[in-house]
């Protein structure tokens, strides 16, 4: 039973990360190589006396990459929720069911056979890597669908397993093919594999913003059959549900929520890893408040990420991917060693 303490306190984590997330967004628009101050954004915003140098920063520049920084993060948390509750796994990630692997290693097939096509800003280029990302992440799952089944059935065991190899393979094609790639591409291809969303556009936003707003409530609403997941196969089935036919619909899910994020921003990994721990450990174990929660623990950790990337190791810039992977390693290890006492 969901009591009302609980209803407290998922709602004063909802209050506290939605302030640390403007808060967060305001430190990103107004730091950076051109500072600008709060008024002038605040002005820029409300289009009083605009500028042209204020809109270019603003609207050209930053908002667009803080806007698919949160939405890759609120999808990457929130795929990260899924697969640990159909797996029962907690140390379980986006990127171990070769998804991210898969889609990284589709887009520099791409690359490679399309030289200068994602160079371009028009429609078609914008349009191009979400695809080949997006057939990337159904090869994964079809594969999945292939080798994990047992008796009919997903063996949480296997999917994992199957994931882990998919993984490797994928990552083994991308480096063999990477290698087959002009100077000019093989740089653009290592620095996106990185994880970056220094590049973002207001088309890649609108390219991905769909996929959020129609898979995120899907997976909400079968919130209380994570839930019931928990408990086993003979809780699910007694209470009237295809375990078999759900955890396909969440898995796809899954697998639509991580191919997009990645085909506009690259392999971020550790946010699908850590936001459901850090949720879990606010919120408590009802994904009735650990999705929601999770996609904005992914949302706060990717737009941090990013700022640290671009605002301290300046000039230069930081993929945020790097950043994110090097407070995950650390966090990573500390949950295998917490596993290990169990």
């Amino acid at each position: 039973m969901i009591n009302l303490s609980q209803e407290r306190r998922f709602r004063n984590v909802i209050l506290v990360a939605c302030v640390l997330i403007i808060c967060g967004i305001y430190v990103s628009l107004t730091n950076g190589t051109f500072d600008l101050s709060a008024a002038d954004v605040i002005r820029t915003l409300l289009r009083i006396h605009p500028t042209k140098e204020y809109d270019l920063v603003i609207f050209d520049f930053r908002l667009p990459r803080i806007l698919i920084g949160a939405l890759v993060g609120f999808g990457l948390g929130i795929a990260g929720a899924v697969l640990q509750g159909i797996t029962k796994n907690p140390l379980a990630d986006p990127g171990i069911l070769g998804i991210h692997a898969a889609a990284g290693a589709s887009v520099v097939i791409g690359m490679f056979l399309f030289h200068g096509t994602f160079k371009g800003s028009s429609w078609m280029a914008v349009m191009t890597m979400p695809m080949f990302g997006w057939i990337g992440g159904i090869a994964a799952v079809v594969l999945l669908y292939m080798f994990a089944r047992r008796h009919g059935e997903f063996d949480p065991e296997r999917l994992i397993l199957v994931g882990i190899a998919l993984g490797s393979g994928f990552g083994a094609l991308t480096i063999f093919i990477s290698l087959k790639m002009n100077p000019q591409d093989f740089e653009m291809a290592t620095v996106w594999l990185s994880g970056s969303i220094y590049s973002a556009t207001w088309k890649h936003v609108v390219t991905t913003l769909p996929w959020i707003v129609i898979l995120v409530p899907i997976i909400w609403r079968r919130a209380y059959i994570l839930d019931i997941m928990q408990l086993g196969e003979i809780s699910l089935k007694g209470v009237g549900v295809q375990p078999n036919k759900e955890r396909q619909i969440l898995l796809l899910c899954c697998v639509g929520l991580v191919s997009a994020c990645v085909a506009v921003s690259g392999s971020i990994g550790f946010v699908g890893l850590i936001a459901p721990h850090i949720a879990r450990r606010l919120v408590g174990i009802h994904y009735k408040y650990i999705v929601p929660a999770c996609g904005l623990i992914g949302m706060l950790m990717v737009i941090i990420g990013d700022l640290i990337g671009k605002t301290i190791f300046a000039p230069a810039q930081l993929p945020v991917g790097i950043v994110i992977s090097i407070i995950g390693v650390p966090y990573f290890l500390y949950l295998l060693y917490q596993a290990r006492k169990r």
